[in-house]
């Protein structure tokens, strides 16, 4: 392992040709070696002499004395830098040649290549940030949309570290009127308020289950918001996805059984990322690999928070109604956006007059069935209710749009429709949303540790043994902002950032 007190350098731009390129250094040598190689000519910069968060003008000579590139360097005095060390940055000319050889006379001169994520991790070691703040920046530089944007930003500035932060620092205060305790054992006094102790503990216990119940849809905004894209074979489900995307993504063919496996795809639609899976053909079929695509295709339609259900308008009613049967009892409809696309209207342009009365008429007993399998109940002829909920309207489920995928009809407009049923899955501003699964295990750990500690409490534990709860469920906190770590899980966090951040 490289020693953390060197002096470091790096491209921080992105690698190869542009305008400007901004290279990294940092370490106690950085200011001693920039001035080594930097000229104003005959208007010489010593150390004593510089200006800190000042940008200079001048020349970059390499080891011959010879003119590299005119660079613009701007010194950082620690701790008032992003890793808290004397640091400098160079800009120079895009060209790789001159990256290249500035880098090379850096080396020369006594720095070394930085690891990839060093950068941020000399920030971490220097208290300039916490771990949840150092693993927003490699998720902010990752991000795609505005939700992920939003998140990451929320994380860096410490909207996660301070929920947590708040919590622990409780935690500890009892944990240590605990032990206290058990110093005065044979006093039988009582430090820690039962009484408080509980409802802290019961406190934390929401807060974390609340947390964590955000993680699938954290997941979702940062990989992509699924959308499976299900229904018989040719029914134009890989028509649709390319009809989506604008390119021919996925192979289409009057074959049945063409798409034997998931094809995934992401789409960024107004800001959102949304990650299309097209599925096999859901039909019965003795064709053994055919089987597993298809049992994939309902493990998709599980996972998906919207389903696109694709019905082949070219068969007769009864076919493409069963078909929608089908995939009503494969959704639950009361937790996931399901949207029924009458596709090849190309084919049977008279179907498009069905109106929502007939198709609920139709559908109305596999709807009943899917709102009672899925812990709701019917009221009236149009009314449903959920456990604890107000009841609601049963045509409120029903989405539908006639399409022609192959003629691009309505496209646009089932973009709107996927985006619209989105809604409820946007993140609000100052939103903490878990998106790390590193963080996501620490808190179901935490949170197991805490409903110990409300078991002993209940049960009359002694101090000792709720104490040792009481910390375990700290570690963990501990273990998401880095108060209690290793050198092997933050080589495995910074490993994955890019060299020079």
């Amino acid at each position: 392992m490289n020693n953390k007190k060197d002096t470091i350098c790096a491209i921080a731009t992105a690698s190869g040709t542009a305008a400007l390129s901004i290279i990294r250094m940092s370490g106690d040598r950085s200011h001693e070696i920039a001035i080594s190689v930097f000229s104003r000519k005959g208007n010489e910069l010593k150390i004593k002499d510089i200006i800190h968060n000042r940008m200079y003008y001048g020349e970059f000579i390499d080891n011959d004395g010879k003119t590299l590139d005119d660079v613009m360097i701007t010194f950082f005095r620690a701790p008032y830098s992003y890793t808290g060390e004397a640091s400098v940055e160079i800009a120079c000319h895009g060209s790789v040649y001159i990256q290249n050889r500035i880098m090379e006379v850096l080396i020369n001169n006594g720095a070394r290549l930085a690891d990839p994520g060093e950068y941020t991790m000399r920030a971490f070691i220097n208290n300039k940030m916490d771990l949840t703040q150092a693993e927003a920046v490699a998720d902010l530089i990752s991000s795609q949309n505005e939700a992920e944007h939003r998140i990451a930003i929320n994380q860096l500035k410490g909207g996660f570290s301070s929920e947590l932060q708040e919590l622990r620092r409780e935690l500890i205060d009892l944990t240590s009127l605990l032990e206290l305790e058990l110093d005065f054992g044979e006093e039988d006094v009582e430090f820690a308020d039962r009484k408080r102790l509980t409802d802290i503990v019961d406190h934390a216990t929401t807060h974390f289950t609340k947390l964590t119940d955000t993680f699938k849809l954290g997941n979702a905004i940062k990989r992509g918001i699924p959308v499976a894209i299900v229904g018989n074979t040719n029914a134009g489900k890989s028509t649709i996805l390319n009809a989506l995307l604008g390119e021919e993504r996925a192979i289409v063919s009057d074959i049945a059984g063409t798409t034997r496996d998931t094809i995934e795809e992401t789409l960024n639609i107004q800001g959102k990322t949304f990650r299309f899976i097209d599925t096999a053909g859901i039909r019965q079929t003795e064709d053994t690999i055919e089987k597993i695509g298809i049992e994939r295709a309902y493990k998709k339609i599980e996972e998906a928070d919207i389903v696109l259900g694709i019905l082949d308008l070219s068969k007769s009613s009864t076919e493409y109604f069963d078909s929608a049967r089908l995939i009503f009892s494969n959704v639950n409809i009361l937790k996931q956006r399901l949207i029924l696309i009458f596709n090849k209207l190309d084919t049977n342009e008279t179907a498009m007059w069905l109106d929502s009365e007939e198709i609920l008429c139709e559908l109305r007993s596999s709807i009943e069935d899917n709102i009672e399998r899925n812990g709701g109940y019917m009221l009236d002829e149009y009314k449903y209710s959920i456990t604890g909920q107000d009841c609601h309207d049963i045509r409120n489920l029903l989405k539908y749009r006639f399409i022609s995928a192959k003629n691009n009809s309505d496209v646009e407009n089932l973009k709107d429709d996927i985006l619209f049923n989105s809604n409820d899955l946007n993140v609000g501003d100052n939103e903490t949303l878990i998106t790390n699964l590193r963080h996501y295990e620490a808190l179901l750990n935490a949170r197991g540790a805490l409903l110990k500690v409300k078991e002993g409490l209940v049960s009359g534990l002694s101090a000792e043994f709720v104490a040792q709860d009481l910390k375990d469920a700290l570690y963990h906190l501990g273990s998401i902002t880095g108060e209690v770590t290793s050198s092997e899980i933050l080589n495995n966090i910074f490993g994955r950032f890019c060299i020079g951040k």
